[in-house]
């Protein structure tokens, strides 16, 4: 299968972009924040039951009165944005060149609930290094999709948009961009396409950088959906499966990968919904943020106002049902897959572990999924949204792992 696209004369068209959300749409959010209908008070002092409504509303009422969404909208003008239509959508994608000469290129895939705002921190580190305590030799061309159905990348009108899918498209946008020699780094849901983009090799890709184990060994992921017994595990395996079959079973990955439409119905209509739903994701995360909200102690990037530019994002798109339904993109190919893997991924890989992900990929599991491991490291603080939450850390990871590739 080939992993360019043939497009129509002129598709191909590479276009400047301008986000500008219309008034109306602003103060509706904010009517509607108004009106918001609460629940009652959760009856347990611990997050069993979810998303705290103290937290909700602590969020809700910053949102309506104090977030400023024409700050965010004006930062990300200050970039050169770009829109493209690869395999029929309109992609939209942030561009930043270096103004170093042997600059890497480097395309990065955010995941859910992101969107390219949890990477605008580490922009001028990674493109200008010199200005960030970097050397020259850093230096990285910069590359930021918005996955199809995120934020102002188009909604996909046919099923089959997997990580496969868009793996493929970017390996053409940056064949479109002129780049033949480039890396790929992800996270979350941008790991499981830039796995798949490793495994893939399209002409130009020369390793990988990632900070979540998507793919874990074989027979770990059948026992994790029970199809095979557990294998015999070391301490350190046995509590990252522990922690990762019990991610599985939150509930956005079980509604998203089954009836993303139902639920992207409720979060489309209330936007204090949106945001409860979107917190709801891993205790760390959830707790980092909860105290933003409450304590006004931002952990790293993970302040009040770029938490909810990622939000407003969504909810300024209405993308929340599109974004929910790579979820079920990913399920319905995995079942396709039975039996039909892709190939081993042969390009250099690098890893970096953040001690309050989801799950602590152990080593061994990461040297079993990618032979060509050319650099691990636990990184000593840091959780799922990594560029976001420690953006200078982050940065330091991708100029380590890659040097050698250089």
């Amino acid at each position: 299968m080939p992993l360019t696209t043939e497009t129509p004369a002129g598709a191909t068209l590479i276009r400047p972009f301008h986000a500008e959300s219309p008034d109306a749409a602003l103060q509706d959010l904010r009517r509607r924040l108004a009106a918001t209908r609460w629940p009652g008070k959760e009856v347990v002092a611990d997050l069993s039951q979810g998303v705290q409504r103290a937290t909700i509303q602590a969020l809700t009422n910053y949102w309506a009165t104090k977030h400023d969404w024409r700050r965010c909208e004006a930062e990300l003008n200050a970039l050169p944005q770009f829109k493209t239509e690869i395999d029929g959508l309109d992609i939209h994608f942030i561009h930043v060149r270096s103004p170093h000469e042997k600059a890497l290129p480097l395309i990065i895939t955010h995941g859910w609930p992101g969107s390219v705002i949890e990477l605008l921190e580490v922009v001028g580190p990674l493109t200008d290094p010199t200005a960030h305590g970097g050397a020259p030799e850093d230096a990285f061309d910069l590359v930021l999709p918005s996955l199809p159905g995120y934020g102002f990348s188009e909604e996909p009108q046919e099923v089959g948009w997997d990580p496969s899918r868009v793996a493929r498209a970017w390996a053409e946008l940056m064949n479109r961009l002129g780049y033949d020699r480039y890396l790929a780094q992800g996270g979350d849901v941008g790991a499981a396409v830039t796995d798949t983009m490793a495994r893939l090799a399209p002409k130009g890709l020369i390793g990988i950088h990632l900070n979540f184990l998507r793919t874990p060994p074989l027979d770990v992921a059948a026992a994790l959906v029970g199809r095979a017994p557990l294998p015999k595990l070391t301490e350190e395996e046995r509590t990252a499966f522990d922690a990762l079959r019990a991610q599985t079973r939150k509930g956005y990955i079980v509604e998203q990968s089954s009836a993303p439409q139902t639920i992207g119905q409720s979060l489309t209509d209330s936007p204090a919904g949106l945001a409860a739903w979107m917190l709801d994701h891993d205790t760390d995360s959830y707790k980092k943020i909860s105290r933003a909200f409450l304590d006004e102690q931002a952990t790293g990037g993970l302040t009040r106002d770029r938490i909810l530019d990622n939000v407003t994002l969504y909810w300024l798109t209405r993308s929340a049902a599109s974004a929910a339904r790579m979820y079920w993109e990913s399920a319905r190919a995995a079942a396709a897959a039975t039996g039909h893997t892709l190939p081993e991924a042969s390009l250099p890989v690098a890893f970096t572990v953040f001690p309050d992900e989801i799950f602590r990929a152990p080593r061994s599991w990461v040297e079993r999924v990618y032979p060509n491991l050319v650099y691990f490291h636990e990184a000593d603080r840091g959780g799922h949204f990594a560029a976001w939450e420690q953006p200078e850390l982050f940065t330091a990871e991708l100029r380590a792992a890659f040097r050698p590739l250089r």
